[in-house]
């Protein structure tokens, strides 16, 4: 247990999860500014450049992600998630500043950085400084941050959208709505950044990296055996035997949450809802009630994730989606419009929110030794924005090419392929420490 004060450790995980806020606001705010830029750039037309614009940051996530854990593990995880503000920041500036589709995605890229470095940083930070007995809810604070950043897009979204039945009212959505959009991002990114140098670096990157004052010769704290000196580098160690199967489990847990499907509601939510009988102002309506819903089931997970345990709300989480999407698909099907799909929608969302969204951050961040967290936490991470690349980019084309239906059976099918390896495959985290997981876990 280290030594914090529960409010300065709420205050710490607080702030650290301010990344999670700016990644769910980053990540999800395109998705109501994408009928308006698509107009202004003269895509609307192009399904592959409609692909590439909601791609493109989620590229940037992978590099991130691939940068995050060796680079924390060498200088600290603050400095890293200060990095993280600076480039929402100047993502949040230049991608509503920019005229040219090119450099347009570059803004994106810059920001979608930030993400995959706040979203490997962020919860491993958390789960460093906190006690075992309410690890698990602290972790899920930095999911809370992510809805409600998610919430907050949704909300600002709906707010500047101007009604897009005046032809005037459209014109100004296309020229300027869009921009303001992605603007308003600035406020949270920059407070992130201030608030960012009063937090601690994390007790275990600083029991690795002793730092004995000049000209003494100062015995160095005793480290437990994870974080004992290395014999090889962290990402080589990773390919050793022992640690095989762990690694395969973050893997699989990393890349469901994205292949769930359950992200495609919040990335292409006009055509889900368009497809579902709703205009496109009725369509915000709805994308901020699955916003709210969002909310509120997080705020379950914060007290069932100690209660019930992660094995069981990830069990829950795959065996009730797989159930929603196959009902959902069936609706899509048989031409189902109105109030059934937005709940069916609604419903998901809130099994989602409650199960697989928070715990699996939980989880990744508990799984490794100290060892090899940073980098492990950093490839699954990689492989959760693969898994997210895969699935925005894929969803297009196969709408058009199997509809709403096809799509949502094949979701229900990876749901419950998913719910059998983790029956068979995931652990009971809550309570132990990392230490006591580590042993558990990883055999020698």
């Amino acid at each position: 247990m280290n030594n914090y004060s529960k409010t300065f450790l709420y205050f710490i995980c607080a702030v650290s999860a301010m990344g999670g806020l700016l990644f769910g606001y980053d990540w999800v705010v395109i998705g109501g500014a994408k009928p308006f830029y698509e107009a202004y750039f003269g895509i609307a037309g192009s399904p592959l450049m409609q692909s590439v614009a909601m791609t493109t940051a989620l590229i940037g996530c992978l590099a991130g992600a691939m940068i995050a854990g060796a680079l924390a593990d060498r200088y600290g995880r603050k400095p890293l998630l200060m990095l993280s503000a600076v480039l929402f920041t100047v993502s949040a500036v230049a991608t509503g500043a920019f005229n040219d589709f090119i450099m347009f995605n570059v803004a994106r890229f810059i920001g979608g950085i930030g993400i995959g470095v706040a979203s490997a940083l962020a919860p491993m930070y958390i789960a460093e400084v906190s006690p075992a007995e309410i690890r698990g809810r602290m972790v899920s604070l930095n999911q809370m941050t992510i809805v409600l950043g998610i919430l907050g897009a949704q909300i600002v979204n709906m707010l500047l959208a101007r009604d897009t039945s005046v032809a005037e009212n459209m014109s100004w959505n296309v020229a300027w709505g869009w921009r303001w959009m992605f603007w308003a991002e600035t406020v949270p990114a920059a407070l992130f950044l201030v608030m960012s140098f009063f937090i601690p670096e994390s007790p275990v990157y600083l029991k690795a990296h002793p730092s004995p004052p000049k000209g003494r010769d100062v015995e160095s704290p005793k480290r437990t055996t994870s974080t004992s000196n290395q014999t090889s580098p962290p990402l080589e160690g990773l390919g050793e035997a022992r640690y095989r199967r762990v690694l395969l489990l973050g893997l699989v847990i990393a890349v469901f949450q994205q292949w769930c499907g359950t992200n495609v509601i919040f990335n292409y939510a006009q055509e889900i809802f368009v497809g579902a009988g709703f205009d496109v102002d009725g369509m915000f309506i709805n994308i901020v009630i699955t916003g709210i819903a969002n909310v509120v089931f997080t705020f379950v997970a914060l007290y069932t994730i100690e209660k019930w345990g992660r094995r069981t709300l990830m069990l829950i989480g795959a065996g009730g989606l797989g159930l929603i999407y196959l009902t959902l698909g069936t609706c899509y099907f048989f031409e189902v419009k109105g109030i059934v799909m937005v709940a069916l929608v609604v419903l998901a969302i809130s099994v989602y929110a409650m199960t697989l969204a928070p715990v699996t951050w939980t989880l990744l961040a508990e799984i490794f030794p100290n060892r090899i967290r940073g980098v492990a936490m950093a490839v699954c991470t990689f492989a959760l924005w693969v898994g997210c690349c895969t699935l925005t980019f894929s969803f297009p084309p196969m709408n058009a090419a199997l509809g709403s239906s096809g799509s949502f059976w094949i979701y229900s099918g990876i749901c419950i392929c998913a719910f059998i390896f983790l029956w068979n495959r995931c652990p009971e985290t809550k309570g132990k420490s990392l230490e006591e997981l580590e042993k558990e876990l990883i055999k020698s």
